[in-house]
């Protein structure tokens, strides 16, 4: 089937977040919301009939994952990553972030500590602080335009230190891969130092490959837990089709959890608190895993020509602006800080001149300080307006 993702998008009054609540998050309602990571695309045919045929059945009880979806999940991981997974190491989740919650206090004690990479996906600061844990900061560095993890300053997190409240506990870190917001695919040998470091340190890694689908032409993803059997069995990987196959709204996700210690762990401090997904997550997570291929290939493809689209707009019309090039995720990394303002008035800027409804930079961290995240998941006349509105107010100046 041929999608037509030019098409003409509205989601207004819908109860959608990225539109319908414009007024209350921006200030204003006339904005191009290019904002929270979900896309204005329409879902894959196949995920709509298999809602549709679920929802025919008149009866929405209790429900519990069947061997299609959990197959579903097991096929997937071999046919797109060539993995290896057990039915058993599968964890259903009404979303990833809330796995990331559970995750975290199965592995630490109040006054232990979290390594996060920032700029940090936002949400990951109070999956940290709301467990009663430190956020210890492993800052990327940016090098040509390209950001890349410091090795030595994670090694040195783990260095005998002396200080007031005694030694580093770190128990873990949460890992993003591909990187939100800088969208770094992190390669097999980045994956391998970072692993080696927090295994052989006796810590485990979370990681959430929430994003591994959407990649860019010429990039491959290499799960955690693939890399070997010791990575197996030190980590927590989380997976969705929420942001792939846009499925945000049905939170379903599967925690993949090899350990069975750690498995345990995790189902136990979830259990009463962070429910199983609703029986339609279920649905459309097996219809996109098995049907949805089709449709993903060419929301590549259309990504991928709204990334050059924009790649070549910045530098010839808006060369204030850079962009920093995603491998992977259809997030943005804007660098605006050529524009000389702080992070409220370049906030106020994109809202009030530019008329955009952009992901402030400094949300992710320090290091986001002068910096926007832009979702390019949108048709191209979307796009291109809030381009030509972004120059308009930067050339004025």
């Amino acid at each position: 089937m041929k999608y037509n993702f030019d098409q003409f998008c509205d989601r207004n009054q819908t109860d959608c977040l990225k539109w319908d609540m414009m007024e209350s998050i921006f200030g204003s309602g006339d904005l191009i919301p290019l904002w929270v990571a979900d896309m204005d695309l329409p879902v894959a045919k196949p995920i709509i009939d298999a809602l549709e045929k679920r929802a025919e059945h008149p009866f929405y009880g209790y429900t519990q994952p069947g061997s299609g979806v959990i197959n579903s999940v097991v096929e997937r991981m071999k046919r797109k990553f060539d993995w290896n997974i057990k039915p058993e190491w599968i964890v259903f989740t009404p979303g990833v972030v809330p796995a990331l919650h559970v995750a975290v206090r199965s592995l630490t004690h109040p006054g232990d500590e979290v390594i996060l990479q920032e700029p940090a996906y936002h949400p990951f600061f109070p999956v940290v602080t709301n467990s009663g844990c430190k956020i210890v900061n492993n800052g990327l560095k940016l090098v040509k335009g390209r950001y890349e993890m410091d090795f030595e300053n994670l090694e040195e997190k783990f260095q005998p230190k002396t200080r007031p409240n005694g030694p580093g506990r770190i128990k873990t870190i949460i890992f993003c891969n591909p990187h939100n917001p800088v969208g770094r695919l992190w390669k097999r040998d980045e994956i391998i130092r970072m692993g080696e470091t927090f295994i052989n340190n006796g810590s485990v890694v979370i990681s959430d490959e929430i994003h591994c689908e959407i990649l860019f032409k010429g990039h491959k993803h290499t799960p955690f837990a693939s890399i070997s059997k010791k990575f197996e069995q030190n980590s927590i990987v989380c997976m969705s089709p929420s942001k792939t196959f846009n499925l945000a709204g049905l939170e379903v996700s599967s925690i993949i959890i090899p350990n069975k210690k750690l498995r345990e762990n995790f189902i136990n401090t979830r259990s009463g608190i962070v429910p199983n997904p609703n029986l339609f997550g279920y649905t459309a997570m097996e219809a996109a895993y098995r049907y949805g291929d089709d449709w993903l290939e060419q929301v590549l493809e259309y990504l991928q020509g709204n990334l050059n689209y924009l790649k070549d707009y910045f530098p010839k019309n808006i060369p204030r602006i850079k962009v920093i090039e995603p491998e992977g995720t259809y997030l943005i990394w804007l660098d605006c800080r050529d524009l000389c303002m702080d992070n409220n008035v370049l906030r106020s800027f994109m809202r009030e001149k530019a008329r955009v409804g952009l992901e402030d930079g400094f949300i992710f961290g320090e290091s986001g300080s002068g910096f926007m995240r832009m979702n390019i998941a949108c048709p191209r006349y979307i796009l291109k307006e809030a381009l030509i509105r972004i120059e308009r107010a930067v050339d004025r100046l």
